[in-house]
């Protein structure tokens, strides 16, 4: 048996469909932390997925259950390393790490880098480097991320090549929508960021769009979930520098509402110090878009690998992409982000 443990999120009801749907249900269990988020992401009822209760009773019925399922499965499937008293029941059972694969999300990978804000988080983060020194498996298809977990945590878990979920993937119908390519002869639309995180560092990229904001352009921030006292004050700063040219997203979206919207962006500037926000960055080149990054992440390093063309955020001048990048970006992005090769690289994890 596998065993999957995740917090339910953006990407976690699409992936358990795609498990259930291509692999073995009877093979495959999953443990799921939020049973407040169902409502937000839905996620399709089956006897191999559980749900934990908000309860105090529901917890710790759960997270015994846990323990036990730990110690009985072939596989352990980490979708994010967040959970406190998950670290904890992994630093006291060791002998269980060399059956765990980490999912790295980005988020879990980088919290090294965020102040220890009293001895709870410090506490963590010794539980922290403790488990994922001794970890046997690490999935990610960023391998920049390696080495950063390698550098510092001294990770010697065996690397697995993996998109991990469908948001990194395009679908090829997706690429053959007809895209908005042409900025020319109409305003520019710009896509800055994508949630209401203070990571995506909103101001700052919103000081560089300042000396085109007489410009005809129209600006797009989707706030719709993050830190809403961040995302006020974002909204207030961007609509006193650029009056009616900012378009605040506060609400979610449906996946296809999304993906319309995201065909009707020109450029994307995403001022992330770290990797995030890839399912957007990989959908947007492969329809054709222009997108600048900052060039000391890893997924600029990614991208340089591939030979995929994107910007460089301290150059930004509202330019675009020559018409032979895009389509070069769109064989390339085709090519290495697709559904099959994601169930393929799952395959020979399960398998292995």
């Amino acid at each position: 048996m596998i065993l999957h443990v995740s917090n339910i999120g953006t990407f976690i009801p699409s992936f358990v469909n795609l498990i259930n749907k291509r692999f073995s249900s009877r093979e495959h269990k999953f443990w799921l932390l939020g049973e407040k988020k169902l409502e937000l992401y839905p996620i399709e009822e089956n006897k191999n997925i559980f749900i934990v209760k908000s309860t105090i009773f529901g917890q710790l019925y759960a997270y015994l259950r846990l323990l036990i399922l730990f110690h009985n499965s072939k596989k352990i499937i980490l979708h994010g390393l967040f959970n406190a008293r998950i670290l904890l029941i992994l630093a006291l059972c060791p002998w269980l790490l060399k059956k765990c694969y980490w999912i790295i999300w980005g988020a879990d990978l980088y919290q090294f880098q965020e102040p220890n804000i009293g001895w709870k988080s410090k506490l963590n983060e010794k539980f922290r480097k403790f488990v994922i020194k001794r970890i046997g498996h690490l999935v990610s298809y960023i391998p920049g991320d390696i080495e950063r977990v390698r550098q510092w945590y001294g990770a010697t878990g065996q690397y697995h090549k993996c998109l991990m979920y469908l948001s990194n993937v395009v679908d090829i119908e997706i690429l053959g929508r007809d895209t908005r390519t042409k900025v020319a002869n109409s305003k520019p639309h710009i896509l800055v960021g994508n949630s209401a995180d203070p990571s995506n560092n909103h101001l700052k990229t919103l000081e560089k769009l300042l000396p085109f904001k007489d410009k005809n352009i129209e600006i797009y921030l989707p706030l719709s979930y993050g830190d809403k006292t961040y995302a006020n004050k974002v909204i207030q700063q961007g609509t006193n520098w650029f009056e009616d040219k900012i378009f605040p997203m506060t609400s979610l979206m449906s996946f296809e509402e999304y993906l319309d919207f995201l065909n009707r962006i020109d450029i994307a500037v995403f001022n992330h110090k770290r990797q995030q926000a890839m399912g957007n960055t990989i959908t947007l080149l492969g329809l054709g878009k222009t997108v600048y990054i900052r060039n000391d992440t890893s997924q600029w390093q990614l991208f340089e690998y591939l030979d995929v063309k994107v910007k460089n955020i301290e150059d930004f001048d509202l330019s675009v992409l020559s018409e032979a990048d895009i389509e070069s970006n769109k064989k390339i992005i085709e090519r290495e982000f697709n559904v099959e090769k994601l169930v393929s690289q799952y395959s020979k994890i399960f398998e292995q």
